[in-house]
């Protein structure tokens, strides 16, 4: 279930964010929450299984109608499982008037999981 960030998910989001390639640095991955925190345009967004918190889905919502996918990360041992692609659905339909798109580190993925015929199980995504 995709879930909206608080403040006491803090240090699991920023695991998570971690695993995004240009988030290692402790500076720039400390930044990029104060961005989510404090940008209304800029929203934060983890998946919840049972009552634990596995995937991250960062989102800009860009004029018009547009929500530009930032970030997306899933826990290393539940890869694979078409979890990011659930969470791109449960997204799309918390959103349903705005259009889905990626940046330069999410764009790779996004294409792979919109792929026609591409199922969620074992696709990677």
């Amino acid at each position: 279930m995709l879930i909206r960030y608080k403040k006491a998910f803090e240090k699991i989001a920023m695991g998570l964010l971690s695993f995004m390639p240009n988030e290692k640095d402790l500076k720039k991955l400390q930044q990029t929450m104060k961005d989510y925190e404090t940008d209304e345009s800029w929203q934060l967004f983890l998946w919840k299984e049972d009552e634990d918190i596995i995937g991250l889905l960062g989102v800009n919502f860009i004029d018009p109608k547009i929500m530009q996918i930032q970030h997306i990360s899933v826990n290393p041992s539940h890869r694979h499982q078409g979890i990011g692609k659930r969470m791109v659905n449960a997204l799309q339909e918390m959103f349903p008037d705005w259009k889905a798109s990626a940046n330069d580190e999410t764009i790779a993925f996004f294409e792979k999981c919109i792929q026609e015929g591409n199922t969620a199980e074992g696709s990677g995504c």
